[in-house]
């Protein structure tokens, strides 16, 4: 897409809306969280979390057009707030993005690095709503925008939150009753009780089912060790953030001595930290999402990077259904990178999913949207009954 020809005569964008919002958890996925203490999974977090918030931008050009964007926020992970990222569009990134086609995206881009620092949640919020108007413009599916569609299904991972370990194997043999041939385990209880639950799982799942496990920075790095040679016995797909987001020679120090990869996820912001996780030799797999490494300009690039470097790559979040879709149409243009089935976890979590048809999830698989841009519709009631602020507007 870069220096295309349509550019020069698109319309140019002339208007950003920008809406911060909070979408509740499901009871179901409430009353499991609390079953496993709160959270469901180790992370040392102790503010409760009862939903999702997300800042979710329309872009407008002169033509009328919309490009749709949204991005999922979290204290403990992302470290910002709906209202930061729109506040850092207002003041500053905004003046690279009005007044510019959609097409323009990867100078706009530059732009934003040269004269804002980090903020990837909030430059990827306005990458993806170029994403969409472009293929908005070009009545073209975003996918084909990335290069073509691989596949029109994607296998998908379940997510097995961290409670007991009877229940968790019970929801994992559930998910793999449903379709589902990956599930994603989330531990932390000490290497003893981690074997306990994963030879659980393995038991009800049978050998045919891929296991991954998630962390969530629970151990020191002699602990990850031990507990990660407990688990290998029973063939672990790849574990996830074993140790302290800034510890990145603690994931050299594991990768070292297990044969497990391991996937850096809190501990993975930007492009350069998959580069210097890469050099130190600290993961095998990387971790993207929609807010990281921030839009899908840059979630191009680490994939790339990813497959010159023999890497696995996970496409993960737990989203609305626009940033699914965003997700889909990336893991659909670049399935033959990637090497593990991504995770959508936010059509069983949250109670909305702000779009006004809902996307096709099925017998453990989603198809990939067909229409143009993302391929989905922003539910205006939606949007206005989870608002947790004005809608910010911002035009040329």
């Amino acid at each position: 897409m870069k220096g295309n020809k349509q550019s020069a005569k698109a319309p140019r964008i002339i208007r950003l809306e920008l809406t911060p919002l909070q979408v509740p958890f499901q009871q179901v996925v409430r009353e499991a969280m609390l079953q496993a203490g709160g959270l469901g999974m180790a992370i040392p977090a102790d503010e409760d979390w009862p939903g999702g918030d997300f800042a979710i931008c329309r872009m407008t050009d002169e033509a009328g057009n919309i490009g749709l964007g949204e991005q999922f926020v979290w204290w403990p992970e992302t470290g910002v707030s709906p209202g930061q990222i729109i506040l850092a569009i207002k003041e500053i990134l905004c003046k690279y993005v009005l007044g510019q086609t959609p097409f323009s995206y990867h100078r706009m881009l530059t732009r934003m690095n040269n004269n804002v620092a980090r903020n990837e949640t909030a430059k990827g919020l306005l990458d993806m709503a170029c994403w969409d108007l472009m293929g908005k413009l070009t009545h073209k599916p975003a996918v084909e925008l990335m290069g073509g569609r691989q596949v029109d299904k994607l296998d998908l991972c379940a997510l097995v939150p961290l409670m007991d370990a009877r229940s968790m194997a019970d929801m994992a043999h559930g998910w793999r009753q449903a379709g589902n041939r990956t599930v994603r385990l989330k531990l932390g209880k000490g290497a003893d009780e981690d074997s306990v639950i994963v030879g659980k799982v393995r038991e009800a799942t049978g050998e045919g089912t891929l296991i991954r496990v998630d962390y969530n920075q629970a151990y020191r790095p002699g602990e990850a060790v031990k507990a990660i040679l407990a688990i290998e016995p029973y063939g672990i797909e790849f574990a996830e953030q074993p140790v302290s987001a800034s510890d990145f020679s603690g994931m050299a120090y594991v990768q070292k001595r297990v044969k497990t990869p391991l996937m850096s996820h809190e501990g993975c912001f930007s492009l350069q930290d998959i580069r210097t996780l890469t050099a130190m030799k600290a993961v095998r797999v990387i971790g993207i999402n929609s807010e990281r490494p921030g839009g899908v300009t840059n979630a191009l690039q680490a994939i790339g990077f990813a497959a010159a470097h023999k890497m696995g790559v996970v496409i993960h979040n737990q989203t609305l259904g626009i940033a699914d879709a965003v997700q889909i149409h990336l893991a659909s243009a670049r399935y033959s990178a990637l090497g593990h089935a991504p995770e959508f976890f936010g059509s069983v979590m949250y109670e909305d999913d702000l779009i006004t048809q809902p996307l096709h999830f099925h017998h453990g698989r989603v198809d990939v949207p067909k229409g143009p841009g993302w391929g989905v519709e922003l539910d205006a009631a939606a949007l206005e009954k989870y608002a947790t602020g004005p809608t910010v507007v911002i035009n040329l």
